[in-house]
């Protein structure tokens, strides 16, 4: 648990042009830390996870749903509020507990910028009330993170696409619902990279938990496609224009990263 002392010099809420609801939101996820997180945060350390029911409790007091649309049940609110929250969900003391409690904020950004609206409708608002859980699966063994290098690759066929390739250091890997998947379709470089709503329980994927030195509690995992089999309804956005949406999320991520720290 961070101090307090230090705490109050990082607290946003107190400088001028902030208002009454930044300093609600700071109460707010504060009593939530102090109560739900920070009693048991070592030990989930020592667990190797936390409780998925932490997802509900954070959706209870909104915190999942900060910064989305009302329309698929979020609450709506300007930068400063999003700093706000992630410097209390700091105070725990765990950057793995961040990064699998707030996993959906990496994926779910491509998924409501270009998914098929009906596709919206069925995942994210369950998410964001806690009862599914989400992943982005970019991360790959040959080439870490240059999306622009991605080996796995989706397959167009009769009935769909298959998917073959692998993924590493996936947070949430292990027991998200739903994940977002980028695979090349076609050409190289960042031409041709696509994206596709993959499942947890779809024929042909499989995952294999990481042992880690740091952020203990964040499920992080080895993602497997086998000839995985993906509706092609579950193509999010245009086909070979997911380049830009993934390097969009990684930006957000690397903002986000470097407030908690």
């Amino acid at each position: 648990m961070i101090d307090d002392r230090l705490a109050a010099c990082i607290d946003l809420a107190r400088q001028p042009g902030t208002t009454d609801e930044h300093r609600q939101l700071r109460d707010a996820i504060r009593r939530f830390v102090d109560r739900e997180i920070a009693p048991h945060v070592d030990a989930w350390d020592e667990a190797g996870e936390f409780p998925r029911e932490l997802h509900r409790k954070a959706a209870a007091i909104g915190l999942l749903g900060l910064g989305y649309p009302e329309a698929v049940g979020g609450t709506p609110c300007d930068t400063l509020s999003r700093i706000v929250a992630t410097i209390e969900l700091a105070r725990a003391g765990s950057g793995g507990l961040i990064a699998g409690l707030m996993t959906h904020t990496i994926m779910l950004g491509p998924l409501l910028e270009a998914g098929a609206p009906a596709l919206v409708e069925r995942i994210v608002p369950a998410i964001l009330r806690g009862e599914a859980i989400g992943a982005l699966a970019v991360t790959e063994p040959s080439g870490g993170s240059d999306v622009a290098q991605l080996h796995t690759r989706a397959r167009a066929g009769a009935d769909g696409w298959r998917l073959h390739g692998s993924k590493t250091f996936i947070t949430s890997g292990m027991r998200a619902d739903h994940y977002l998947v980028a695979a090349r379709t076609s050409g190289h470089g960042a031409e041709g990279i696509s994206l596709f709503l993959v499942d947890r329980d779809t024929p042909g994927f499989s995952r294999t938990p990481l042992r880690k030195t740091g952020w203990w509690c964040s499920d992080t995992a080895q993602l497997h496609f086998d000839d995985c089999a993906v509706a092609r309804d579950r193509l999010v956005g245009p086909l070979d224009a997911g380049f830009p949406l993934v390097m969009a999320t990684c930006a957000a991520r690397a903002w986000s990263a470097s407030t908690a720290k």
